[in-house]
């Protein structure tokens, strides 16, 4: 790996972590940097995961009174994303190269379509819940599986899944929501990457440089994350994705 590709790395490292902590989104900017830096598509993806596992860790940090109000439910829902999880993370290693590039204008053009609607997604979910709140948990703990396997095999959009699948369990507010969010995503996350690491299919110092810039942009998303109108970056998400979905899928099946 050279000074350009490092560079490219550490900013776009720093635009994921910032993007994150503000309005998610933070693997567009991570992935195809990787990629850009010569990175194989599968490792690029493994590396991904791991630089953008401390992010939700460090998130959990700011939820324990949220978390502690929902200790009844927390175990079912964690046993249903890290099985999920770690299915994915199986299922990354044991994909090609060449299979896994024909999935990435599909997966990026969920994840967006995830992004540009998640406001939409949560008041659907709400609705749905305020219906029959104790008929719906059974589905949002399948759809917690299904995003996990999701999660551990590609990751973007997933904390906006989330959201609007916990509220199907009926968890309202918003805080406790984003407590248990991140919560599920860093179990989807360590699973996951526990194939990964053991494969040795991880990219270690183009990951751990992503790492270093996804830490520093995250520490300072948090600080102006009341700064910064959230509907700027939202927009800049939707539309980086966008813009990936139509690239890659072009230069694979065009």
């Amino acid at each position: 790996m050279d000074a350009w590709h490092g560079l490219l790395l550490i900013g776009a490292g720093f635009l994921g972590g910032a993007a994150n902590a503000i309005a998610g989104g933070g693997t567009f900017f991570t992935f195809p940097a990787l990629l850009a830096a010569g990175v194989p598509p599968v490792a690029a993806n493994a590396s991904n995961s791991f630089a953008i596992w401390p992010g939700h860790t460090l998130a959990l940090m700011s939820y324990g009174d949220e978390l502690g109000r929902h200790r009844s439910a927390l175990p079912r829902l964690m046993a249903a994303a890290v099985a999920g999880g770690a299915l994915g993370g199986w299922a990354l290693v044991h994909s090609s190269d060449r299979h896994f590039m024909q999935a990435v204008p599909w997966l990026l053009l969920f994840a967006t379509l995830a992004f540009a609607f998640k406001g939409r997604l949560l008041a659907t979910s709400r609705r749905l819940v305020s219906a029959d709140p104790s008929g719906k948990r059974p589905l949002a703990l399948f759809l917690t599986f299904a995003l996990g396997l999701y999660g551990g095999y590609f990751n973007a959009g997933l904390g906006i899944m989330l959201l609007a699948t916990l509220t199907l369990s009926g968890i309202e507010d918003m805080h406790e929501l984003n407590g248990v969010k991140n919560l599920l995503a860093t179990g989807v996350t360590s699973v996951a990457l526990a194939p990964l690491v053991a494969s040795g299919v991880i990219a270690w110092v183009p990951a751990l440089v992503t790492l270093v810039g996804a830490v520093a942009g995250g520490l300072l998303g948090g600080r102006l994350a009341r700064r910064i109108p959230k509907r700027w970056l939202e927009g800049t998400v939707i539309g980086l994705g966008s813009l990936l979905t139509a690239v890659y899928g072009i230069k694979i099946y065009g």
